[in-house]
């Protein structure tokens, strides 16, 4: 019975990037074969230009029609096998696309049911108690930091009138001060003289030793 219809195959089908790769192959195998066919079509004629009319040359021009008889039907074939090709390639991206656009959609709906799990869990009223919150801190703080900033030791009441007569009194003073100092009246007597004799030492200031010991 296996010998009449066989047994099934156990062998994985081809898939399509085979069937392009194979294909691919072929139309390599023909390109050789028509770059061949031509290298002898232009030795025939070479020699076809370079004979006499006659017999010999009526022989080569039969040799040579029936190279271009195969080239014709391997540039059929291969023209067959491109079409082949390029079908089987626009088929294959066009897989690719949809396998492409099937993982961005599974993408998509796992990445949606984990933003609605994730959202579920915020309560907006929740966030909205948070933020008043901070604001109050926010202000408690900044209070904080006005009172600490506030000076105690100068009182905040004072006017212009005040402040003016204060400089005023500051400037008659610094201008009497300069009068004393140059009339000298604000200076001692012993500070004015380069060098003060020995009796015109104040009282304050005691004599010599050397002069105790003289007057002994």
């Amino acid at each position: 019975m296996n010998r009449l219809f066989g047994t099934k195959s156990n062998a994985p089908k081809p898939s399509l990037n085979d069937a392009v790769k194979n294909i691919d192959e072929r139309v390599g195998l023909l390109d050789v074969k028509l770059s061949k066919i031509n290298s002898e079509l232009s030795t025939y004629q070479q020699k076809i230009s370079r004979m006499r009319d006659g017999p010999g040359k009526n022989a080569l021009k039969q040799k040579a029609l029936k190279l271009l008889r195969q080239r014709k039907q391997i540039e059929a074939q291969k023209d067959q096998l491109e079409t082949q090709l390029w079908n089987m390639t626009s088929a294959s991206m066009t897989t690719d696309n949809l396998q492409n656009t099937m993982i961005t959609v599974d993408a998509m709906k796992t990445a949606n049911k984990q933003l609605k799990k994730t959202y579920g869990k915020i309560d907006i009223d929740k966030i909205e108690l948070l933020q008043d919150e901070m604001l109050d801190l926010i202000e408690k703080s900044n209070e904080l930091q006005e009172s600490l900033l506030t000076s105690y030791d100068v009182p905040d009441d004072i006017s212009e009138l005040e402040l003016d007569a204060e400089l005023d009194a500051l400037g008659e003073e610094m201008d009497f001060e300069s009068e004393m100092n140059e009339s000298g009246l604000g200076v001692p007597s012993y500070l004015n003289e380069a060098d003060p004799a020995p009796d015109k030492l104040p009282a304050f200031i005691d004599e010599p030793e050397e002069a105790e010991k003289v007057a002994n």
